[in-house]
């Protein structure tokens, strides 16, 4: 048999395939960017085998990320929360659809027996569609009417913060991640997500799961590279309003130097905590953390 025709039966018949490679990208505004300064980085698994190469995102691609979400913010704050409650619960059933793929990465990312990373993601998927169901009640116990002496209605009611910088937290690739994302996007804020430095292959493919549910495009935009490069023009950007810095919870001087360049515009910080328990019940914590309160005065009718 010739060379062609062996490599046509490889190619076509039942002899051995070269495996396709995934190209992992960024995730922003609803398409799939390769970084703006065309770097890559070497992701490896817990054991030091090479994954993945994964788009090293610069700080033009951070500004265009904020500029997305900003774009986003408007049509997404001002859907009713019941949409946005129905659009994070496809969010989940995407991702119900796609968990052997999840813990096969979150497996090799953080080391773990295939059967415990299927958990993880297991409970990551429950965990979206916890916050999913809170969408139409963040409300109820974050607003009020406010008793007043005089002839008006005082009622106070949450409302989104704007654009979040969210650092993934380092230690938890894709449980951690759901429950720091989730938590923001679902009272109406948009999101700019940096990806676990070491583990980001996770947090890129939750890319593609949200660029084929429902969600708008910009809602949710995912850079990966190196955290403290991509996280110093976030935490300055003045068009970000808060930032949850759980992934810079091993590193305090990176912590640091991010709430001090968040102060100089009056960002909303969310610190981060010594010890994160993930698979805990998350609480209300996170989902109120970047809310802002309104107020109104109205007259009563005579």
């Amino acid at each position: 048999m010739s060379e062609t025709a062996d490599e046509s039966a490889g190619a076509g018949g039942g002899g051995a395939r070269l495996g396709v490679l995934k190209t992992y990208k960024l995730f922003v505004g609803g398409a799939f960017p390769r970084s703006e300064s065309g770097r890559v980085y070497e992701v490896t698994g817990s054991a030091g085998g090479w994954l993945a190469n994964a788009p090293l995102a610069s700080r033009k691609d951070a500004r265009d990320a904020v500029l997305a979400a900003r774009k986003a913010f408007g049509r997404w704050s001002g859907a009713t929360a019941y949409h946005r409650g129905q659009v994070l619960y496809r969010v989940a059933e995407m991702l119900e659809g796609r968990r052997e793929q999840f813990a096969a990465e979150v497996a090799a990312a953080e080391g773990l027996p295939r059967d415990v990373a299927a958990d993880r993601v297991a409970a990551a998927v429950d965990r979206w569609v916890w916050y999913a169901g809170w969408a139409d009640k963040v409300a109820q116990i974050a607003g009020a009417a406010n008793p007043v002496a005089g002839p008006y209605f005082n009622v106070s009611t949450p409302e989104p913060a704007g654009v979040v910088a969210v650092l993934a937290p380092r230690e938890s690739s894709f449980l951690g991640l759901v429950s720091v994302v989730a938590p923001v996007i679902v009272s109406g804020n948009t999101a700019v997500v940096v990806a676990a430095e070491r583990a980001p292959l996770p947090a890129l493919s939750l890319g593609e799961v949200l660029a084929t549910s429902d969600l708008p495009g910009g809602v949710v935009n995912v850079l990966s590279g190196r955290t403290a490069e991509i996280a110093a023009p976030l935490a300055a950007h003045a068009d970000v309003n808060g930032i949850d810095l759980a992934g810079a919870g091993d590193d305090p001087e990176l912590a640091a130097g991010l709430e001090r360049a968040a102060a100089d515009n009056l960002k909303r910080v969310r610190r981060p905590q010594p010890v994160e328990d993930w698979a805990a019940d998350p609480g209300t914590d996170r989902l109120l953390a970047f809310v802002e309160t309104k107020t109104v005065w109205h007259p009563l009718g005579v």
